[in-house]
């Protein structure tokens, strides 16, 4: 297949698959940001006067041969 022969109908084509990519984009609604009505319980007693701030980590752990 020889593209030079095709390049315009490839360029038409990637401009309406990009035309009608930007349409239905904008048609899409705004995202809403909305606040967490309460705190989550990781952040209640970090670093306050008379508790300690405790973090707890865990990962995955190699196998012993590796």
């Amino acid at each position: 297949m020889n593209i030079h022969k095709h390049m315009e109908a490839i360029f038409v084509t990637t401009l309406a698959i990009i035309g009608i990519g930007s349409l239905v984009i904008d048609r899409l609604p705004d995202a809403q940001a909305s606040t967490v009505s309460q705190p989550l319980p990781a952040e209640n007693n970090i670093g306050t006067e008379g508790h300690m701030a405790v973090i707890i980590v865990r990962g995955h752990r190699p196998a012993h041969g590796a």
